[in-house]
């Protein structure tokens, strides 16, 4: 059996074992799945993990070999897909990641890049959740969904993910909840932009036990430093301890007094109860120049003996393989084409297509890639690779060929490219008007 193969008899079996037990996967435990049906249980996954970016009846039609008797309808479809919960695909993610351990840094330790990642969804303005009114990025106003993902920068793939409405957002309250609930073991060391920088983040690291480098904006520096200006070169450990009060005579340790951070009632801090009102937190902070004039500042907790100031720097450059990760998940793998309005069944297809990616990550990273030149080495071009993995999935390729018509599609390496990133409005792809 070739290791394609083994992926995915892995993906299939951890299917078959869920029907065993759809009770903690379906709303209606005992009635749903409980009569024969075109689309059982096992159908419906295998199928909602094999659409393509078409239509519902298109994607039908193929999965079922044009069979006219064998065909359900999309109503059929929609009613099925109903009866299930997020919570069944978020299980297929984990059990699917656990079969297949992730690599490791300096043997122990993992690389855990978050981000956060923005899927613009059919127009509804009675959504308020997920509408944004007229502005300069629409002018009749569009609706969204919010992610925010752990992607190990290592393995090239997809570990957990927090979905939430677009105007309801917190991308602090994500990282804490997939910190909290983080089930891969060893040694994480999260790494996160700015947008993540807050104590309440770091402390649940901390009661976690785990690391973190995430990137902090000059401003949050000093006020975590009590200092007016920054040097160009730091590296250094400081202590502070947080409080709700701001009241000097009810400190514990008044002889720590420039320690003391406050913290308002508005901002979110799980780890200040009246039986604990101070929380101490060490932090190592780390700050270097990139470019003439511009600098970049990282709080860690990583211990000096093991990470160096460079090695840091290394580690938080290697957080842009998740930016280019959704490129990928989102217009290679068809993430941005929807079959729903519903943000429900938006979060099963995003889950879905996770799933997905992950599927081709694993199967492309264990493809040898053995032409090299003098000038250029060469990777295997994922973009190609995930189209092939993907038709393998479907039973269009036979196992024997897959690593042979990846190692086919490679790219070369060019080391210190740069562009300058284009944002602007996408809308999302009509329901109607596809062709896949």
């Amino acid at each position: 059996m070739t290791f394609a193969q083994k992926v995915k008899s892995a993906l299939w079996a951890i299917v078959d074992i869920m029907a065993c037990n759809t009770a903690q996967f379906v709303k209606n435990p005992g009635k749903d799945f409980s009569r024969d049906r075109k689309l059982g249980f096992v159908q419906l996954i295998h199928f909602l993990l094999c659409m393509e970016s078409g239509c519902i009846s298109h994607e039908l039609l193929k999965y079922f070999y044009f069979l006219p008797d064998e065909v359900p309808t999309a109503s059929a479809l929609i009613q099925q897909r109903a009866k299930l919960l997020p919570e069944t695909f978020r299980h297929i993610l984990w059990k699917f990641n656990l079969r297949f351990p992730a690599k490791g840094l300096m043997g122990k330790y993992s690389l855990i890049a978050a981000d956060g990642c923005e899927f613009n969804i059919a127009r509804n303005p009675k959504d308020p959740s997920t509408f944004h009114p007229a502005s300069g990025r629409s002018k009749k106003g569009f609706n969204s969904l919010h992610t925010v993902s752990l992607y190990d920068l290592l393995s090239k793939r997809y570990l957990d993910v927090v979905i939430q409405p677009g105007r309801l957002k917190n991308e602090f309250a994500a990282l804490c909840q997939l910190i909290d609930r983080y089930l891969y073991g060893g040694c994480p060391i999260f790494v996160a932009d700015r947008g993540f920088a807050s104590y309440n983040v770091f402390a649940h690291a901390l009661e976690k036990g785990c690391f973190f480098a995430i990137r902090a904006k000059d401003v949050n520096l000093k006020r975590l430093l009590a200092a007016d200006s920054l040097p160009g070169r730091l590296d250094k450990w400081t202590d502070v301890i947080l409080t709700r009060s701001n009241a000097r005579k009810k400190r514990l340790h008044p002889e720590w007094n420039s320690l003391y951070r406050h913290i308002c009632k508005a901002v979110s801090f799980d780890f200040i109860t009246d039986s604990r009102p101070e929380y101490h937190m060490r932090l190592r902070v780390v700050r270097f120049q990139i470019a003439e004039g511009v600098y970049e500042n990282i709080i860690t907790n990583l211990p000096t003996d093991e990470f160096s100031l460079e090695q840091i720097k290394h580690i938080y450059h290697l957080r842009w393989g998740q930016e280019t990760s959704f490129r990928d998940l989102k217009h290679t793998i068809g993430t941005a084409n929807f079959h729903s309005k519903s943000p429900e069944y938006i979060e099963f297809e995003i889950l879905c297509r996770i799933i997905l990616y992950n599927f081709c990550t694993i199967i492309t990273m264990e493809v040898p890639i053995e032409k090299k030149t003098e000038k250029w080495v060469y990777q295997v071009n994922l973009s190609m690779a995930i189209k092939i993995c993907f038709a393998f999935l479907s039973d269009h390729v036979n196992p024997g060929n897959v690593n042979d018509l990846i190692s086919r599609y490679i790219l070369p390496i060019r080391p210190d490219r740069t562009y300058s990133r284009k944002l602007r409005f996408q809308a999302p792809a009509s329901f109607a008007y596809r062709f896949v």
